[in-house]
């Protein structure tokens, strides 16, 4: 019966093409995506088939609910896919004899709260620089040293995870704008009842990504993020070191939820380095499907210079970063970007001269010039001439005159040009005059300036080599100062301008000091972000709030930023999230011992703790004692159940959880309750 109906499902799927390969196969991973983003093309064929409706459908009424897991199920039980395909797949990465595709752990992480990021996701390897004076040398000398570990990381096994994921309540809700802090009653949302208000979520990333599932599925346009990179000796160095497979099931956790977000013609941009860029490029692959990669973009991060420069006969020093870009399932248009022209194209060596009664000729450059005495009769026009200002200001006030000869013409054009030997001639298409000569057109050089930062320059067509961002001042961008990591506004507006316009909602879960929402902010999109560390002084909220206020750094100048608008910043609802901040914060071991009884009284622990033989026998152990503290912490820790992290929204109106009243409304207002 089920091998009848398999066959019957297979040739129902093969009218749709956009399911079918080039050899005339299913694509089972397009199936799959097209289930997922409940694409209306896909259910409107189960739909008209009554073996497909029966099976894939609830009737409630007048109303069929397409029951999206059962038909992925059978999917995947009956190989709905061809042969090929099937085997292709398995080519990928894999960690203890399974395929990464197929390991559904979850990866969670956590900060030690007695250490303090300095920002971002560091480029250096994992060091830091810092100056110690040299009795010697009678200096101070600049040196190195290996950041401290601040975050281990917690694998949950699928077995175990049970109401990790549902949606979480939210406290501590504000809006924020030129005003000031004001009280929230409601989420602002459009006329198709959609939230419109710039969010900041404080906590777990991988939680809030489930969080927003329900309200922005399929909404998301862009999503950026620059992720840790897993250096071994970073800002994120893992207790275990955080090995390739251990790192990919944790970023595989939150990039599949995160392409659930977006749009059919989102896109997303992972910021990362040579650690793992590779690794990320297959796992992206298998997630978004490698017919939907668009490219690697290259940046240069850093110069190679000063104290970066010791190991230079040992290794190939690095200064670079890339962005793996992918796009979800359909066509995509993206905006041209252009860098500045820094150098004079020579061969743009005529110009037009147009006499008193409409005629054309045609003179050289550097007669003209030599004419109006802006260079001399010995002088060679260079590369290097674009950089003087009276040639500059010269090419500029005449780029719709100076020309360059191109071989590509229109047909009628190039006769018409052929007829008249040795003379210019146009033809006129929309208003506009194409000229040519003896059978060559006139490509002008007001067709290399472009727009750029606000102001008409000489511009070359961006690919994916972008060296022209200043990475090495970006400290005190939005009014907050971070040493390392820190992104520069000019590299998100490039990004968000190329991929987004105005009103687009774009998304950043590794939102850190928050330059991502500040650019799409002042370019007037609507942004979502996600942190789960504490910044202190230079978090995403007070760089907002700067920006409300009108900041005038980063990209201000460029966009003509003015200030206003607002954002409301709320965090998931701490339950079992506390106990693992409580123990972060403890100083020694004897805190630990004191806070365990606090512990078990409050908190959800793990069913098989043994907690008894752990608090009297464990503790008191010379080898427990002679752990490193942060060790301890660690192994305190994991006795939580990490399904308990935040409070559900089923959960919250328990009076242990000891949510307000205005939590739990507003948390219902999210959600549409």
């Amino acid at each position: 019966m089920t091998e009848n109906f398999k066959s019957v499902l297979e040739n129902i799927l093969k009218q749709d093409k956009r399911l079918v390969d080039d050899s005339g196969e299913l694509n089972g991973n397009l199936i799959h995506e097209y289930a997922s983003s409940l694409d209306e093309g896909l259910i409107d064929l189960l739909l008209n088939e009554e073996s497909t409706r029966e099976k894939f459908f609830l009737k409630v009424k007048d109303v069929y609910v397409f029951k999206q897991n059962d038909f992925k199920f059978f999917l995947d039980e009956n190989k709905i896919d061809n042969s090929y395909t099937q085997y292709a797949n398995r080519i990928g990465l894999s960690t203890g004899g399974k395929f990464l595709k197929d390991i559904d752990d979850v990866v969670l992480d956590f900060p030690y709260k007695d250490c303090v990021l300095e920002g971002g996701q560091s480029t250096e390897e994992g060091t830091d620089t810092y100056f110690e004076y040299d009795e010697k040398e009678q200096d101070y000398i600049e040196k190195e040293a290996k950041r401290k570990e601040i975050f281990f990381n917690q694998i949950l096994a699928k077995d175990e995870i049970d109401r990790l994921t549902e949606p979480k309540a939210f406290t501590n809700i504000k809006r924020y704008t030129e005003k000031g802090e004001e009280k929230i009653t409601s989420f602002n949302r459009n006329e198709k009842g959609q939230i419109t208000d710039n969010l900041i979520i404080k906590g777990n990333n991988l939680l809030a990504l489930h969080a927003l599932q329900e309200q922005f599925q399929g909404k998301i346009k862009l999503i950026y993020i620059d992720p840790p990179y897993n250096t071994g000796g970073d800002s994120f160095a893992y207790n275990d070191n955080f090995n390739h497979s251990s790192w990919l099931v944790f970023m595989k956790n939150r990039l599949k939820v995160a392409k659930e977000l977006l749009k059919t013609d989102g896109l997303m941009f992972v910021h990362c380095d040579f650690n793992e860029d590779a690794y990320l490029k297959v796992l992206m692959d298998e997630i978004f499907g490698n017919q939907f990669y668009i490219t690697t973009i290259t940046v240069k991060s850093n110069s190679i210079s000063g104290n970066k420069t010791q190991h230079k006969d040992k290794t190939i020093l690095k200064n670079k970063d890339s962005i793996l870009v992918y796009k979800n399932k359909t066509q995509i248009i993206l905006k041209p970007q252009y860098s500045e022209k820094t150098e004079w194209d020579t061969h743009y060596n005529s110009i037009l001269v147009e006499d008193e009664l409409g005629n054309y000729t045609i003179r050289r450059l550097k007669d003209v010039l030599i004419e109006e005495g802006i260079i001399e009769e010995d002088y060679t026009i260079n590369k290097n001439s674009i950089n003087e200002n009276d040639f500059y200001d010269f090419i500029f006030n005449n780029k719709d005159k100076i020309f360059r000869g191109v071989n590509s013409i229109p047909q009628d054009l190039e006769s018409l040009s052929l007829e008249n030997e040795n003379q210019v001639v146009y033809i006129e298409k929309d208003g506009n005059k194409m000229f040519a000569y003896n059978g060559g057109r006139l490509s002008f050089l007001s067709n290399v300036f472009k727009e750029i930062e606000g102001q008409q320059k000489m511009a070359q067509l961006l690919g994916d080599l972008w060296t022209d961002i200043d990475f090495q001042n970006t400290q005190n961008e939005g009014g907050v100062s971070l040493t390392n990591g820190k992104k520069p506004e000019e590299l998100l507006m490039r990004i968000i301008d190329m991929t987004t316009n105005e009103g687009d909602i774009i998304l950043d879960f590794y939102f850190g000091s928050g330059t991502t929402g500040a650019v799409a902010h002042k370019m007037k999109r609507q942004f979502i972000g996600i942190e789960q560390l504490d910044y202190g002084d230079n978090n995403s909220k007070i760089r907002l709030k700067n920006v409300i206020n009108g900041d005038k750094s980063g990209i201000s100048n460029i966009v003509n930023w003015k200030g206003g608008g607002s954002f409301v910043y709320c965090e998931l609802a701490k339950n079992n999230q506390k106990a693992i901040d409580k123990i972060m914060s403890c100083k020694s071991l004897e805190e630990l011992i004191t806070l365990f009884d606090e512990l078990y009284e409050k908190y959800f622990l793990n069913y098989n703790v043994k907690f008894r033989d752990f608090k009297e026998k464990i503790v008191n152990e010379p080898e427990f004692k002679k752990l490193k503290l942060d060790r301890q912490k660690e192994i305190f820790a994991r006795m939580l159940d990490l399904n308990q992290l935040y409070v559900n929204v089923s959960d919250m109106e328990d009076s242990q959880f000891k949510l307000s009243d205005e939590d739990i409304s507003l948390t219902k207002n999210f959600y549409q309750l």
